[in-house]
């Protein structure tokens, strides 16, 4: 199919809703068509998933801007977009927008995502070969992780600091004491129902949905458990299929029948960390993960051990985690015997 000049017609609807594909998908077929639905609408609504609709959602109005069809875009192509990606620099409500060239992790993230996208493509007929199967990204190594970690002394004071005198306090409470003693992710978190917080006969077990589609059980200390139970005793016990953390109408101090989304999470530790004096603009929900790992690798747990708690398929992962110094220190250089 050849077609030389596509107009600009983008009328996506984000989010949940349907979302209406591109000149250049519609402009390729019923088979491109399907192929970007089915990209779109069938893959889980996780951080890396969205990431990658991000990165196709970008590519693809590249390619329009280009003029280029579908069956036109070449490896050179790809190629040349990610040596020029672009990523957005934070800048205050009324200062005007401004970019930096990509890293080497965001380019290899978008990579993917196009790979993906076009792996689709080609499943569906709407193409014969990925363009971009043969692109190489740019090589990057990391021994060590960046998410920042928060110390044992600063994980127990913003637990100590919460005011649970409220609803709101006891659930905020549970809520970081279960990514804290877990070490699961926000996401999981959000997810839990409460009739994935039972006793199986010897302890309160959580049970976890996690990334990639895992399900984990992991045991509740004795001092969690007793948090969500005190939780749940001022909210009142919900039936099974209720979610287990509830939202807040507003700022009135009463609980929703809603369930708290991963954003809310995010939204609740950013408070906390605030009002405990801590760097909420640098830590994060991923930041409890790093806390935990990096503190039963201190006290000496078998990695194997931190690695089935954090859910790690490759031990080299769970490493990346590991917020204990790592570093060529002078004590090392001096002992050099040359």
């Amino acid at each position: 199919m050849t077609n030389t000049r596509l107009p600009l017609a983008r009328n996506r609807i984000v989010g949940l809703e349907q979302r209406e594909a591109p000149a250049i998908i519609r402009f390729a077929g019923n088979n491109a068509r399907f192929a970007y639905d089915e990209f779109f609408a069938g893959e889980e609504n996780s951080h890396t998933e969205r990431a990658y609709r991000h990165a196709v959602d970008r590519f693809l109005d590249h390619c329009e801007l280009l003029g280029i069809a579908l069956t036109e875009v070449t490896p050179g192509l790809v190629s040349d977009y990610l040596k020029g990606l672009q990523a957005q620099i934070k800048t205050g409500r009324n200062e005007p927008e401004r970019f930096k060239p990509a890293s080497k992790p965001m380019k290899k993230l978008h990579l993917a995502g196009i790979r993906k996208f076009f792996d689709k493509q080609v499943e569906r007929h709407a193409i014969g070969l990925n363009p971009a199967l043969s692109v190489r990204g740019p090589k990057h190594s990391m021994t060590e992780g960046k998410t920042p970690a928060l110390t044992v002394k600063q994980a127990r004071a913003l637990l100590a600091g919460i005011d649970t005198r409220t609803v709101i306090g006891l659930r905020d409470r549970a809520i970081i004491a279960v990514m804290i003693y877990t070490a699961v992710r926000a996401g999981a978190v959000s997810k839990l129902r409460r009739r994935d917080f039972y006793p199986d006969g010897r302890q309160s077990v959580f049970r976890f949905d996690e990334k990639g589609g895992k399900v984990r059980d992991i045991p509740a200390r004795h001092d969690l458990e007793g948090f969500v139970r005190e939780y749940l005793a001022a909210v009142g016990d919900p039936e099974p299929d209720a979610p287990l953390f509830r939202s807040a109408v507003g700022r009135s101090g009463k609980m929703s029948d809603n369930g708290m989304s991963e954003n809310d999470v995010l939204r609740m530790v950013k408070r906390r960390l605030k009002a405990a004096g801590l760097p909420a603009d640098r830590l994060t929900c991923h930041s409890f993960r790093a806390t935990t790992i990096t503190d039963l690798l201190d006290q000496g747990v078998p990695l194997e051990d931190v690695q089935y708690l954090a859910g790690h398929s490759d031990p080299r992962t769970t490493r990346l985690y590991d917020r204990r110094k790592k570093q060529v220190t002078r004590n090392i250089v001096e002992r050099i015997s040359i």
